[in-house]
């Protein structure tokens, strides 16, 4: 029998899973049916330790009764209204706790919040609001929008277009007029990095030479990932985000971080942009937003991108963009009750606290089979593997499906592993996932 094919398994065969292969998943299931703190119970009444933060989105660890008790609260108060040229206070209370905590020095704050229901509808916001502020300002021609190769930006069209990962891209049209810089990964010059690489700022020069390619009057914005997480954990090279963000000031282009992953404590600061001392113009968040616990995401934006969209008759709509769950009362809630644990227990910035033991036991799995490189940052770390021949992905892949059975979740892209435990992880637990997770890389031939 395998080790999860229980009578009592529900029937599998209506669900389509996302970023799943449905049918091996299918023919032998690992089904979670609880989670409390730092651990999974799966259905067989399993312990599980997240290693992964859920999907990097549990920053406060699992089963937070304040955060359910504030969404039961507004569920039985106000369960739902519209944003649509209609308001509701809870959505307004949660806007300025973020502004309070807004990406950016004080005095130019990324303090203008708008809502939206994930990563991938924060994403597709931003580049609207940075074509939109391009044509407010009378630079109409600025439509073309710059991502990265190997980043990650969500589903949506935009989020894809501007994306450089090939298997999100290879069946999907995209969005005429999007161009990428090439990625940062340098494993010859930047092996086994603790922290931001040494060599590599020069690769920020790559938007240059699309300015030269394009014209800058046709270029609204250019959107990376601080550190990029979904393609295996890349830091930027020191000296890499200035220069980006001097380029862009120089030819009148917008900068966008995608911060999903990155904010909310990951780094041990706030943001990736308070951790980098970089300030884009918008940044994008959703995942530790509300701890994971209801869909949401929101857009900060500065007010100089803001306040250029606040003209003409006041009776006007500034921007025609939206959707049904902006703002959703009960995922406020959960925001606003996440904010909170956030701040009493000293969260955003406790990866900055537990930093040096992480890196130090991360790296500890230097020199095992197969292991050729390890990065890690804040409470972050992607360890890559080398691929068997003629079966890229299935050396990681068997090491994910063995942690699982000896108790850790771990996330696998390819042949690279990453980890990101939520915040609260203790150091026992860090000495565990390492335990665990070396053994699984020895055994995976």
């Amino acid at each position: 029998m395998n080790l999860h094919a229980k009578p009592n398994v529900p029937v599998l065969d209506s669900y389509w899973m996302p970023f799943t292969a449905n049918r091996q998943f299918k023919k032998a299931p690992r089904l979670f049916a609880s989670a409390q703190g730092m651990h999974y119970t799966d259905v067989d009444g399993r312990t599980v330790l997240d290693g992964t933060a859920g999907l990097w989105c549990v920053n406060a660890g699992h089963g937070r009764r304040q955060i359910a008790e504030a969404v039961e609260r507004q569920l039985t108060t106000l369960d739902y209204a519209p944003s649509f040229q209609m308001g509701h206070t809870i959505a307004f209370d949660f806007a300025e706790r973020l502004a309070a905590i807004a990406p950016g020095p004080e005095g130019a704050k990324l303090d203008r919040i708008f809502f939206t229901g994930s990563g991938s509808e924060s994403v597709d916001t931003a580049l609207k609001i940075a074509v939109a502020y391009q044509r407010a300002i009378g630079q109409g021609t600025r439509t073309r929008l710059i991502g990265r190769e190997r980043g990650y930006h969500g589903v949506g069209f935009g989020g894809i277009s501007v994306g450089g990962l090939v298997n999100n891209r290879r069946v999907f049209p995209q969005l005429p007029g999007t161009d990428h810089l090439r990625h940062t990964f340098d494993p010859v010059r930047n092996g086994f990095v603790k922290g931001q690489p040494e060599h590599g700022a020069e690769l920020a020069d790559d938007l240059e030479r699309l300015v030269a390619l394009h014209g800058a009057e046709t270029i609204a914005a250019c959107i990376v990932e601080p550190v990029a997480g979904s393609t295996g954990v890349l830091p930027p090279p020191k000296g890499y985000l200035e220069r980006l963000r001097s380029i862009c000031d120089r030819h009148g282009i917008l900068l966008i971080f995608d911060e999903v992953i990155t904010g909310f404590g990951r780094l041990g600061a706030p943001f990736a942009t308070d951790f980098f001392g970089v300030v884009p113009d918008i940044v994008t968040t959703a995942k530790g937003l509300t701890n994971g616990a209801l869909p949401m995401g929101a857009v900060f934006a500065s007010r100089k991108v803001h306040d250029a969209l606040m003209q003409g008759p006041e009776g006007a709509i500034e921007l025609f963009h939206g959707y049904t769950y902006s703002g959703h009362p009960a995922a406020c809630a959960a925001g606003i009750a996440t904010l909170d644990i956030y701040e009493s227990e000293g969260l955003l910035g406790r990866a900055k606290q537990i930093q040096a033991e992480w890196d130090a036991a991360i790296h500890s799995l230097k020199g095992l089979p197969h292991i050729t490189d390890i990065r890690t940052i804040g409470l972050i770390a992607g360890i890559e593997l080398d691929s068997r021949e003629g079966a890229p992905g299935t050396r990681a892949y068997d090491v994910f499906v063995d942690c699982f059975a000896k108790g850790l979740l771990i996330r696998v892209t390819g042949d690279i592993i990453a980890l990101s435990p939520p915040l609260i992880v203790e150091r026992g637990q860090i000495g565990e996932i390492v335990e665990i997770l070396g053994a699984a890389i020895e055994a995976a031939a």
